[in-house]
């Protein structure tokens, strides 16, 4: 006897998509741009943009890898609609250094080991920036509860922590030194 499995029903039809055009702030530069409704964040930045820096692992909203800021705030690109961003100021983990000169919190995370393989890293860095610009002396246990929307497969949750505290030293030093 012989049982026939059945083969599931594929959709092979194109989804509809519109077209829209939307203006936002990039990393400082305003633009206008002609997008999908289907468009995620993420592709938008890493396809359409070359903004390879976001990362997307999970695409669930579950590892924090995407994380970019979206008027300030930790968003998690990978399940944000670009669609839904029109006006909006984004910031992504390309638009932190100065040049060659990474910015303090990228320094930090690359002198203390906060990086191993990396792939996380962007978003720890772009979450650590909301952090310390609006609590610049946090305990470890704030930057711990600060973090614990991302998630390092290769457990470097120490040197997280230390990169950090020491980027806000870094950050503090150079307050201090404008006043």
């Amino acid at each position: 006897m012989t049982v026939a499995i059945q083969q599931p029903v594929v959709n092979t039809r194109t989804p509809s998509a519109t077209q829209e055009s939307i203006q936002l702030t990039i990393n400082g530069q305003q633009q206008t741009h002609h997008i999908s409704s289907q468009w995620t964040l993420t592709h938008f930045l890493r396809n359409e943009l070359s903004l390879t820096g976001t990362k997307e692992t999970c695409a669930e909203g579950a590892c924090g890898s995407c994380t970019v800021l979206v008027d300030g705030l930790p968003t998690l690109a990978c399940v944000t609609m670009v669609a839904t961003l029109d006006g909006k100021t984004i910031e992504t983990i390309e638009g932190m250094a100065n040049g060659n000169n990474l910015h303090p919190i990228q320094q930090a995370f690359v002198d203390e080991r906060g990086s191993q393989c990396g792939y996380c890293s962007p978003g720890f860095i772009m979450t650590t920036k909301h952090l310390l610009e609006n609590n610049p002396n946090p305990t470890d246990t704030e930057i711990k509860q600060a973090l614990s929307g991302n998630i390092c497969r290769c457990a470097a949750y120490e040197h997280i922590v230390n990169a950090v505290n020491s980027a806000a030293a870094t950050l503090a030093k150079e307050v201090t030194q404008d006043d």
